[in-house]
């Protein structure tokens, strides 16, 4: 029953429904050829292939632009087609179309540029590549202007410009690279790209899904889920190389949501965020075992340094958050600090959203520019937010809950100034608070190793299809709180109602309890005084300890309050 409760949470009301949300299947991708525009670039790669012409893929330095590239690399290069990439140096070149890139490509030869993951605002640039005589195709996921332009190009990839029928808004960039790289082989050898071709393309799809944090629903479940199946068993030596630096082995234990966001992801993004994203596209593309290993392992290194980087600027920024009353009033934080690296300051603007349950942008001051990137919080559309303040940007980007700028840092007083005026309008009768989403009553005595089972078939979790939390009311505390790293602490709670047993009686039943453990919840346990003996209410998550010694069923507290 409390399954069928969360089936129903989600949107899922008829057997046939659950059935297709339980069992994704290659049948429940949409035709490519329901997007707009992609008849006309299907044909213009495929004259370019005939013609032996050199084509330019232009990417993004994060994973979703970088698995896009592969994907397209791939598709064109199986067809005897001529690739050439370029994935922009995050410092040196920033966000977007280069002009310059253009230039030079056209001086190569290239007469065709397909941008993945970008270009739905580079108007200049599809300008310049029209007066050079390239033919330009977009292929992008990101909000058009609020006028709903579009830059002028032979095709535009993107459900989400004016007119588009596809059904499935909310892919990432790499799905819609997907979709064309699909509809491409597709012409050639439908059977084969059914069979085999599309089915090992999900594996990059799904790590881009999963990252880019868009809805885990309909097509991207699909997409996700497929994936993460097809890398239980990874083929290319990048794969291989990156799963053995991250310490998982998906041949042992299934790939969840949880393994390609935290651990597989921030790996692959590390490179776009403190070097040169494109050794990214090299990883993925290389035969050589050696070469792969040595630069999953140098991915390995970059990401220590995000860390590293990432920890130096949160500690600056928490202790403004601690000190300065005037920002601590905003509704949308702007926070800005000299010198913070560039590549982490939209993963500092996400923990401060996790720390206030603000909006909030971070901005780093550099040799007089100011670039920043910003992190929302839900029904409140960021882009919009940025937009009311266009002519201070020199670039500016995003979609709803993430965007990006450049801008001269003079102008840093007037951003904020017109961003608090915005966000008093906008977000007046809006008190920020932290909420946690309960998806169900559940006892403690009703959790079973077939229930854990049954919540495995909802992976991949993420945005749109969140881990289930429970609630459990009454849960008597049978030991004093063990307290973990001064943090954490470790909880023994009564799986029998208090009411109908006294605490020894259910102390001297062996089966009688389940463990507990509470991340970063020490301090909530000294305020609330738990002890042996103590009543409280708790939402959880259930777990599955694989530790050899004390494995099996546990809970993982997120919250705890008094029992009434």
């Amino acid at each position: 029953m409390v399954f069928a409760e969360l089936l129903v949470a989600r949107g899922i009301a008829s057997a046939s429904q659950a059935f297709a949300f339980l069992n994704p299947d290659l049948a429940h991708l949409n035709d490519p050829f329901l997007m707009l525009g992609m008849t006309a670039a299907v044909e213009r790669v495929e004259q370019a292939i005939a013609a032996h012409q050199p084509i330019l893929l232009y990417g993004d330095y994060d994973v979703d632009g970088t698995t896009a590239v592969v994907l397209l690399k791939t598709a064109i290069e199986m067809l005897d087609g001529v690739v050439q990439f370029h994935v922009p140096h995050r410092l040196r070149e920033g966000y977007g179309l280069q002009s310059s890139v253009l230039e030079a490509a056209y001086a190569d030869g290239v007469r065709l540029v397909i941008t993945v993951d970008t270009g739905m605002r580079a108007f200049a640039e599809a300008e310049c590549a029209r007066k050079l005589g390239l033919d330009l195709i977009i292929t992008d996921h990101h909000l058009t202007q609020a006028d709903d332009a579009v830059p002028h190009a032979l095709a535009i990839l993107n459900p989400n410009q004016p007119g588009c029928p596809y059904p499935e808004k909310s892919l990432c960039g790499a799905a819609i690279a997907l979709k064309l790289a699909q509809a491409i082989l597709q012409r050639r050898d439908p059977t084969r790209t059914r069979d085999k071709t599309l089915p090992s393309f999900l594996k990059m799809a799904a790590i881009a899904t999963i990252a880019d944090a868009v809805p885990l629903q309909g097509e991207n479940r699909v997409i996700a889920a497929l994936g993460l199946r097809e890398l239980r068993k990874p083929v290319g030596n990048g794969l291989r190389a990156l799963f053995a630096a991250a310490a998982l082995d998906p041949t042992a234990k299934p790939l969840t949501g949880f393994d390609v966001a935290f651990r597989i992801a921030p790996r692959i993004n590390a490179a776009g965020r403190m070097d040169i994203a494109s050794e990214v596209i090299e990883l993925f593309s290389t035969r050589d075992s050696a070469r792969a290993a040595e630069l999953a392992a140098k991915l390995e290194r970059l990401n220590r340094e995000r860390r590293d980087a990432e920890a130096s600027a949160l500690s600056a920024i928490e202790s403004l958050l601690a000190t300065d009353a005037e920002l601590i009033a905003d509704r949308l934080l702007v926070i800005d600090g000299k010198g913070w690296h560039r590549g982490v300051i939209g993963i500092l603007a996400s923990r401060v959203v996790e720390r206030t349950a603000k909006p909030a942008i971070v901005v780093s001051v550099e040799d007089g520019v100011a670039h920043g990137s910003g992190r929302s919080v839900d029904g409140f559309q960021l882009l919009n937010a940025i937009e009311s303040c266009a002519d201070v940007f020199t670039r500016f980007g995003g979609h709803a809950f993430a965007i990006g700028f450049a801008m001269p840092a003079d102008s840093l007083p007037e951003l904020k100034h017109r961003l608090r005026l915005y966000a008093e309008e906008h977000l007046a009768a809006r008190e920020p608070e932290h909420t946690l989403r309960i998806h169900a009553e559940l006892p403690l005595d009703r959790i079973t190793p077939v229930l854990a089972s049954w919540l495995c078939k909802l992976e991949p979790l993420g945005h749109g299809n969140p881990e289930p939390i429970f609630v459990a009311r009454n849960v008597l505390l049978l030991a004093p709180p063990r307290i973990m790293k001064e943090r954490h602490i470790r909880l023994e709670l009564s799986l029998q109602s208090p009411i109908s047993s006294s605490i020894d009686s259910i102390s001297a039943n062996a089966h009688s309890s389940i463990r507990a453990v509470g991340w970063n919840l020490a301090a909530r346990a000294d305020e609330l005084a738990l002890k042996r003996g103590s009543l409280i209410d708790i939402a959880y998550r259930i777990r599955e300890n694989s530790h050899p010694d004390f494995g099996g069923l546990e809970v993982e507290i997120a919250g705890i309050l008094p029992s009434a």
